[in-house]
């Protein structure tokens, strides 16, 4: 539906709501002010009956037929009202109406109950016993017995039911000319103007709408590097008006200009970045590589010489920083990699369930050396059929329990599981550590960030930031998500989310 259609009906649809809603309310008004009336009417007659006559039970005990009789001439003037006597429960004792109740008929005591509080109500519905309608305006007041008993003070009540009046002979014409006709008439008036208004807000608005909706689709359709983000090939409203949309023409022009100019030089930017963070990955990693290699020589010719301990230990330390850098480097060389637009998963179509238990195996040594459980949790359920790029995946799984391990302490628990759940499969490692801050949770996969608690307890290793951040990353190639649960003192629970794939 276009936006003329959308302008033109919602403006017609806003007319004849409008006259109708204030029609409705007119009505409701005008069936309220008579339901106010009415009850207060036969609120104050009733009234007056209990001041005049305050034997009504007697009455009624001594002469039961006489008594309706009496009754029916206290509603004599009232056609529209049916006059009941109830006792304290509610069963109806005698009324004036024509219909047959059967014995120990009961009116509901709630709406009674009501009508005889000390709160004043406008109005109160309650049941017609004759019509069997529980919405008629009803008015109550309580009965005493001349001689009060001291067990029951009050003994029943006097029940006045206000039918709804039928509509007389000829009411129906009289609705129809004095609220139908003008009604109409007032519809088809405000019809005619919407109708009217339509037609002119279409013609002045929603041209240079289309023209804009029309540009920014093509935006959003051939991106910021296609001809449609040139300010000056496209079609747009005249931005020398000085109307709203003119202003609004140029200021998108405007807009364009700069967003193309600062695409250019972020687009630039980010190639640098990322072809120097390649290059600079690449160059490192040999040298780097060839100094482990010098120093875990050096280190095993020292390692039995006493005089060299002192040397040996410090052969140690920068054997440890010289591994942590060339950890860094692979990292920053991998997250490079997974940036690059043209970079493309090697997808297989396996269970993930099978995969999580070789990973593992590959980590139970290291495990067990430091004492940690490591498990896989099998459900028993289905199997969780995935597609996956099984070197990237094995990285993202080996990155989680990797940061476990180096957190955990002697006798922890670390598991991994793979289920379904809501139409996802979930990859979850968990362990029972020493868990992560609150303040430290929302920024974990940020690259680079580090805990201010990031040195593990365990290893005395502190982390570079990138573990997690190659994390999710390769879970958003997978199109999936990663989260990340933790309770200090309790542990820690890091979760991915991959699509699943029907077997």
């Amino acid at each position: 539906m276009s936006v003329r259609l959308k302008i033109a009906l919602t403006i017609f649809i806003t007319g004849v709501l409008t006259a109708l809603g204030v029609i409705a309310t007119v009505l409701y008004a005008f069936q309220r002010f008579e339901h106010e009336t009415t009850y207060h009417r036969a609120n104050a007659f009733l009234g007056r009956v209990v001041a005049m006559y305050d034997n009504l039970f007697e009455m009624h005990e001594r002469h039961p037929e006489e008594f309706v009789g009496f009754l029916r001439n206290l509603v004599l003037f009232e056609p529209d009202a049916q006059l009941y006597l109830l006792d304290a429960r509610g069963t109806v004792l005698a009324f004036t109406g024509q219909a047959k109740l059967p014995p120990g008929f009961k009116v509901a005591l709630t709406p009674v109950l009501q009508a005889v509080s000390a709160q004043p109500m406008p109005y109160v519905m309650g049941d017609d016993p004759e019509r069997m309608d529980a919405h008629a305006v009803i008015a109550a007041k309580p009965v005493r017995r001349a001689v009060i008993r001291r067990d029951e003070a009050v003994a029943g009540y006097l029940y006045l039911v206000a039918h709804r009046p039928q509509v007389p002979e000829g009411g129906l014409a009289l609705f129809g000319s004095t609220i139908a006709k003008p009604a109409l008439a007032a519809i088809v008036a405000v019809v005619t103007i919407a109708t009217l208004l339509a037609v002119w807000v279409i013609a002045t608005v929603t041209r240079p709408l289309r023209q804009l909706s029309d540009a920014v689709a093509a935006v959003s359709r051939e991106g910021l590097d296609g001809g449609a983000a040139d300010p000056h090939a496209i079609a747009l409203p005249d931005a020398s008006a000085r109307d709203e949309f003119g202003r609004l023409a140029a200021g998108f022009r405007a807009m364009l200009a700069t967003l193309r100019q600062q695409w250019e030089a972020l687009r630039r930017l980010d190639h640098f970045r990322r072809e120097g963070v390649s290059n600079l990955s690449h160059d490192l990693r040999s040298p780097l590589t060839a100094t482990v290699a010098c120093l875990e020589t050096l280190e095993t010719r020292w390692s039995g010489d006493a005089q060299r301990e002192d040397d040996r230990r410090l052969i140690e330390m920068a054997l440890r920083n010289t591994r942590n850098a060339a950890r860094l480097v692979q990292s920053l060389g991998d997250l490079a990699q997974l940036d690059e637009p043209a970079f493309r998963l090697q997808a297989e179509v396996l269970d993930a369930a099978e995969l999580l238990d070789d990973i593992a195996l590959r980590f139970s040594e290291r495990a067990a050396q430091q004492h940690v459980s490591l498990e896989m949790v099998h459900d028993g359920e289905a199997p969780c059929i995935v597609a996956l790029d099984i070197e990237l995946f094995e990285r993202a799984v080996a990155n989680l329990i990797d940061n476990a391990l180096k957190f955990s302490r002697a006798g922890d628990r670390i598991t991994l599981a793979a289920r379904h759940r809501d139409a996802r499969v979930e990859i979850a490692v968990a362990d029972t550590g020493p868990g992560i801050a609150a303040a430290d949770v929302p920024h974990l996969f940020d690259r680079f960030y580090q805990s201010r608690q990031s040195v593990a307890p365990a290893t005395g290793v502190g982390g570079k930031g990138l573990g997690l951040a190659i994390v999710k990353r390769i879970a958003e190639l997978h199109g999936g998500t990663v989260d990340v649960a933790s309770e200090p003192g309790r542990g820690t629970t890091v979760t991915l989310f991959l699509p699943p794939v029907t077997p």
